[in-house]
């Protein structure tokens, strides 16, 4: 074999062994990419989880706090009634003395 056979072995080699090599790396990088990607969604799929359930829980406690509220009132205005009410009839009884 020549010299000049030999170097063109060696290129071929090396050319080979360059491309194995990229095969590889190109791998690794596409395994990398798609473990970040896994990553990323369930971090996004949990962030959805937890912001549903914040809604779930704020619809809620809005529902209670209108009750409450519908509660309060409805207390307030029977309280004023009565003491309308009592008003009225110490009217009556005032003006039947």
């Amino acid at each position: 074999m020549t010299d000049q056979e030999e170097q063109s072995l060696k290129e071929i080699r090396r050319a080979e062994k360059r491309t194995a090599e990229e095969a590889k790396h190109s791998a690794r990088e596409q395994a990398r990419r798609k473990d970040t990607l896994a990553r990323e969604q369930a971090i996004e799929n949990d962030q959805k989880e937890r912001e549903t359930k914040q809604a779930e829980k704020r619809a809620a406690e809005e529902a209670k706090h209108l009750a409450r509220e519908q509660a309060r009132r409805k207390d307030t205005l029977a309280r004023e009634q009565a003491i309308e009410n009592d008003q009225k009839a110490r009217k009556l009884k005032t003006k039947n003395q």
